[in-house]
């Protein structure tokens, strides 16, 4: 039995005893009055937060907030490789996590779309942005972000419009020891694990038939599913791999 099979829910001061019982059926959980003996997703007064191996870790975009105010934004490797002349650009992040990147989109003016098929993932991602929304600053862009549970593979194909923009990071095993994770973030990874369908992934994401491809790889990993992007752009810790179809879009 792995950690992600022996977590529960369970309800704190402030927290809603319907809210919770609804939340632990829909992630097939357990709702327990005192936490698990792994990982346990807890709901309070304050909202959601994933407790275990003596650290806790809560979705907070305010942390945010000097990456995407005075002016450093445009700072960004992802703002200035995402840069559009599209009046009302469209992103899909197919991988979001905790929707750190996807965050940057919407500061960019991006409508993103993110996908989270883990249900613990998607209900952290969830409290966050409805957090976030009670924030001056974070409001106007969190609006742009839409959450969507459930597998992108499945759902790109079906898209009736084209994305502006995929968005791509997938964790897998070269990264899960690197430097650059939050010892914290380390309790996400015990709930998803590295991605298994590399070609499944990025071949739903050509088939969005989006402008540009955006694919977020550690600095000296293999490119996702082996295959060699148009161009790639180097930082310091990561690269991003990108595809670029500017000739399908006129």
């Amino acid at each position: 039995m792995n950690d992600s099979e022996k977590l529960v829910v369970c309800i704190g001061k402030g927290a809603s005893m319907d809210a919770a019982a609804a939340l632990a059926k829909h992630i097939g959980a357990p709702l327990c009055d005192t936490p698990g003996e792994a990982l346990t997703l807890r709901m309070d007064g304050d909202g959601l937060s994933l407790c275990g191996y003596g650290m806790t870790f809560r979705g907070d975009f305010t942390q945010m907030l000097h990456r995407i105010t005075h002016g450093r934004l445009p700072h960004e490797m992802l703002a200035r490789l995402s840069k559009t002349h599209v009046p009302h650009p469209t992103a899909v992040d197919a991988t979001a996590g905790m929707g750190e990147d996807s965050l940057l989109l919407a500061a960019c003016g991006y409508e993103v779309t993110l996908y989270e098929q883990n249900p613990v993932i998607a209900a952290l991602l969830q409290d966050a942005l409805h957090r976030a929304k009670s924030h001056p600053v974070l409001r106007p862009i969190v609006e742009r972000m839409h959450p969507v549970e459930g597998d992108s593979t499945l759902w790109m194909p079906k898209m009736s419009d084209a994305p502006t923009l995929v968005y791509l990071d997938p964790m897998f095993p070269a990264r899960q020891k690197s430097g650059l994770i939050h010892k914290k973030l380390q309790l996400i990874q015990k709930l998803e694990q590295p991605c298994a369908e590399e070609s499944a992934l990025l071949e739903a994401a050509l088939v969005a038939h989006p402008q540009k491809i955006l694919i977020k790889r550690p600095l000296k990993g293999a490119p996702l599913a082996g295959k060699t992007p148009h161009y790639t752009v180097k930082g310091k810790a990561i690269r991003y791999d990108c595809f670029h179809f500017p000739a399908e879009y006129g």
